[in-house]
């Protein structure tokens, strides 16, 4: 006995609507790998002198990094992107040691509260001191987001990616470790997000 044609074509919906769906998580996963591989595992151009320094807070490193490659003299201006509201920038350098007046001349802050607003309150920055060169210092699982987004608010700027590596993130095996599983997916889907934004929408927000 055959089934009625409403139900036969009620499986076949299901059964396409099944296949589309494990060709869409075959096609992430596969984009979720491509995606870790373009995570940095080493800053690549450390000698190389830049007109700023572009610190990205928000991660274990960051900050410490950033005004040592200052203190190097990498560069000559650092601007600090995403401090919390209420922190001024004697308080910020006080609390990693630093002496407010001999960074005074060279350190500038902004309060962004996301990676988009950190790309946007940069160029603002970088357009009124007329940088044309910056090192990006960021976390490295953080680093392939970040320049999306810078790349896109400063194209007429030069990047140089210079990653940090918090000792909680193991990026070799990732896949073996739950908590940097997570943060990576998590960094995965946010960047495929600003992808499509950039490229199908031309927004910034």
């Amino acid at each position: 006995m055959s089934r009625p044609p409403h139900r036969r074509s009620t499986g076949r919906t299901i059964s396409h609507l099944g296949g589309a769906l494990i060709l869409l998580a075959g096609v992430w996963g596969f984009g979720l790998f491509r995606y870790a591989d373009m995570i940095p595992v080493e800053v690549s151009n450390p000698g190389v002198h830049t007109d700023a320094i572009v610190v990205l807070t928000g991660g274990s490193g960051r900050l410490d990094e950033g005004l040592k490659l200052l203190e190097e003299g990498s560069a000559d201006l650092l601007f600090i992107s995403g401090v919390y509201q209420g922190v001024d920038m004697r308080n910020l350098l006080e609390a990693y040691r630093r002496n407010p007046q001999d960074l005074n001349c060279c350190v500038s802050i902004g309060h962004a509260e996301d990676t988009i607003a950190n790309a946007t309150e940069t160029r603002d920055w970088v357009r009124e001191h007329d940088v044309k060169s910056v090192r990006l210092v960021t976390s490295g699982y953080h680093m392939p987001r970040s320049v999306l987004e810078f790349s896109y608010a400063l194209p007429e700027v030069t990047l140089i990616q210079h990653p940090v590596f918090p000792a909680h993130v193991k990026q070799q095996n990732w896949w073996a470790w739950p908590g940097t599983t997570g943060l990576i997916v998590g960094e995965y889907n946010k960047f495929m997000l600003a992808w499509v934004r950039h490229k199908f929408m031309g927004l910034t927000k």
